[in-house]
């Protein structure tokens, strides 16, 4: 969900089909394995994720931007060169062998049982981070006056322009904010999963799929969207394994 959530505000609010977002997935986990090397995991879940927005902002005012005014497929093609120029770099400064980025100590403990099973206390954490992002978004974006401007922003940037808002840098806030998304995703699924050059492409997939099940642009769709295909491949798995075989 926090993958698709980045992507879903980035579309609703820009109209921009991101196909860059899965790099900054990858980006926010190495960058906080490299700073979880230095001082541990809980600084690198606080500064990777603002590594990434910084990234984001410097993508969308030095890049995007320049080619927003030409129309869709040049920013599809621009965001398409730039998740392999980012996979690249990744590979030229970590290499191409997977890193070992361990999830932290404090929650390395079950936190319940469940129908037979056990549930780590780190996927709880996750799990609360996620719908921590769920409310937030979708209070900011629904209730409040900066939720109102940047959706404006989107279907009558004239007129917001016109009532004194700096509508480009508006749009600089919402990639900014998405690429954040992607990269706190990365900085919590890449300890569970496996940090690795090929992560971000193992996600690109099933990230678009949430976001086209759920709704384009629907934040509530995405994440209704996240749980139900997460529950149906997590049964399959159990119940049909000789698939996944």
């Amino acid at each position: 969900f926090m993958l698709s959530s980045g992507l879903t505000l980035i579309f609703s609010m820009m109209g921009v089909l991101n196909l860059s977002h899965a790099a900054f997935y990858m980006l926010g986990a190495y960058l906080a394995y490299q700073i979880s090397v230095i001082t541990g995991f809980w600084v690198g879940l606080i500064v990777a994720p603002i590594l990434v927005t910084i990234l984001g902002a410097a993508v969308e005012r030095y890049g995007l931007r320049r080619v927003h005014q030409y129309g869709h497929v040049p920013e599809l093609i621009f965001t398409f060169g730039l998740f392999f120029v980012i996979e690249e770099l990744v590979q030229y400064i970590w290499g191409r062998s997977m890193v070992n980025y361990d999830s932290p100590e404090s929650l390395n403990f079950i936190a319940f049982s469940l129908a037979g099973g056990t549930i780590p206390a780190y996927k709880v954490f996750m799990l609360l981070v996620s719908v921590g992002i769920f409310v937030s978004l979708y209070y900011v974006l629904a209730r409040t006056r900066v939720g109102m401007i940047i959706q404006a922003a989107l279907s009558y940037p004239k007129t917001v322009e016109a009532l004194g808002h700096n509508v480009p840098r508006v749009f600089m806030f919402v990639f900014a904010s998405g690429a954040a998304l992607a990269g706190l995703a990365g900085v919590l699924g890449g300890n569970l999963f496996i940090t690795e050059p090929g992560m971000a492409f193992a996600v690109g997939t099933i990230i678009f799929v949430v976001v086209v099940f759920g709704g384009m642009g629907s934040l509530l769709g995405a994440f209704v969207a996240s749980l139900l295909i997460g529950a149906i491949q997590t049964f399959a798995v159990v119940l049909i394994p000789a698939l996944f075989v």
